[in-house]
């Protein structure tokens, strides 16, 4: 158990230490941008003095290494900063995008989940038969596809010709469930479609890995039907990959739903991010980077963690 314990910590300890190098990251990238804030923020017409006395109210007159500390020092207190363009608190603006993001992703891995194990356990039931071939060319094909082309197919088709659901997916505060629902199906799909491949393959490839082991042989000698085999003895032992594949691509759909936000103008994180890369709003850019890199490196340790949890070796030890 104390074995369990230690590396636990050093998984959280180093997403922490990762958390605060991307920090830096983020900062010196929006630091290296072209262009001056000040100048972006007032238009060409600004006269010089007005640029310097705002340079000089927004900190930029400051060495690099203190207004990353002051921005730091901010975001572990809870303040994002204020937003250049509408002088607003970044932390109160993001909230509702957050959850939007979150809801999203949160029915797409409802759906993606349990059709990806479903259809690994069908591929391995049926390995190399005409249903095998058929699950893994579908894999693969979904895979190759970029998320925009799949978006703009699923607005092609279901928006545009069979006008089934909303080319743009438009939610707000107080708007009926069903109706939500209804307007993320496109962009639901989408995010399935992308992660749906890996996560099945993985599944097909952890459970056939299992079947290979000998106490697999010794339950076929006792007449154990296939089904039986996969469902009561190689998939509860392939359990530990199959979580840690389904984290890692949980934190996929969180932060990779920028593409798909953009392309069915849904107002989240990803939307919110672009727009004020447009307008060169560096605190909203920091402060969507940060969270979308401490959703990331948070999933990959509630993987890892899963993966210690899940070994037998490490929960008994010889």
């Amino acid at each position: 158990m104390r074995l369990v314990l230690t590396l636990i910590a050093q998984r959280i300890a180093l997403g922490i230490l990762l958390l605060f190098a991307v920090s830096m990251l983020i900062f010196a990238g929006t630091q290296i941008l072209p262009g001056d804030v000040a100048q972006s923020i007032l238009g060409q017409s600004a006269t010089p003095a007005s640029v310097a006395n705002l340079r000089q109210e927004l900190g930029l007159n400051d060495p690099a290494i203190v207004r990353y500390f002051h921005w730091l020092g901010g975001v572990l207190t809870g303040d994002l900063g204020t937003a250049l363009t509408t002088r607003q608190e970044v932390a109160v603006m993001l909230m509702p995008r957050l959850w939007n993001t979150l809801f999203l992703a949160f029915w797409a891995a409802v759906v993606s989940i349990p059709l990806a194990i479903i259809l690994g356990l069908l591929a391995v039931r049926y390995r190399n038969g005409p249903s095998d071939k058929a699950i893994s060319g579908f894999a693969l094909a979904s895979m190759s596809l970029p998320e925009f082309f799949i978006g703009y197919l699923l607005i092609l088709f279901f928006a545009v010709k069979l006008q089934w659901f909303p080319s743009i997916s438009t939610v707000y505060d107080g708007m009926p469930f069903l109706e939500k629902l209804k307007a993320i199906v496109l962009p639901v799909i989408a995010l399935v479609l992308v992660v749906l491949a890996h996560m099945m393959r993985m599944t097909r490839a952890a459970i056939l890995n299992v079947m290979q082991s000998a106490y697999i042989e010794t339950a076929e000698l006792k007449g154990l039907s296939a089904l039986d085999l996969i469902r009561k003895h190689a998939f509860p032992n392939a359990i530990a990959p199959i979580i840690n594949v389904v984290m890692l691509n949980m934190a996929y759909l969180v932060v990779g739903v920028v593409v798909v936000e953009v392309i069915f103008v849904y107002p989240g994180m990803g939307q919110y991010l672009v727009d004020h890369v447009v307008k060169r709003d560096v605190p909203v850019v920091q402060a969507v980077g940060l969270i979308f890199a401490a959703v990331y490196i948070g999933l990959n340790i509630v993987a890892d963690v899963s993966a210690i949890l899940t070994n037998p070796r490490l929960r008994h030890p010889k």
